[in-house]
């Protein structure tokens, strides 16, 4: 009658540990192996093996700490793209404080009511946006009296006549 691997095992004597399989560690290359990994040609029966090198230390040399290596491996796509979207995004970090300095994104006047003015010789928009408005952008104050009035141009505007201006 023959045994089986089964039959012959028994219970783990208390105290000692259980014996667990060791799983075999890859090689780590770190240039100073002269063991050579090898590679599997991705196609053709015909390659040829590269000749193997050999990397020879001095006796008595202290060992450098290892580096560990790094988990992600970017590829040349993979920099072209990050370089891209860092340009991308320094580029508009840029062009947005730039804007921002030039006043072009400053936040238009908020205005309350409106109030009417008659319009005097010599008067401009300009110059009644300033009068109306002091702590303001005149040209924004411009565009709100010509937008509340359908004033396409400066032009449009006589002495004599009532134009509704915003005010806070």
């Amino acid at each position: 009658m023959s045994t089986t691997a089964l039959e012959t095992t028994s219970a783990p004597e208390v105290g000692v540990p259980p014996v667990v399989p060791v799983v075999p560690r890859r090689h780590r290359i770190d240039g100073t192996t002269t063991d050579r990994l090898t590679v599997r040609a991705c196609s053709g029966p015909d390659l040829e093996p590269r000749p193997q090198l050999r990397v020879h230390r001095p006796a008595g040399r202290q060992q450098v700490a290892e580096i560990e290596p790094s988990a992600l491996q970017l590829t040349r796509r993979g920099r072209a793209v990050l370089t891209t979207l860092s340009v991308l995004i320094f580029g508009a970090a840029i062009a947005v404080l730039g804007l921002r300095v030039a006043g072009a994104l400053e936040p238009e006047p908020q205005f309350t009511r409106t109030v009417q003015v008659q319009v005097g010789a010599g008067d401009t928009l300009w110059s009644i946006a300033q009068t109306t408005n002091p702590s303001d952008n005149p040209a924004a104050v411009v565009e709100q009296i010509a937008d509340l009035n359908n004033l396409r141009t400066a032009a449009d505007v006589v002495p004599g006549q009532l134009i509704d201006v915003p005010v806070r």
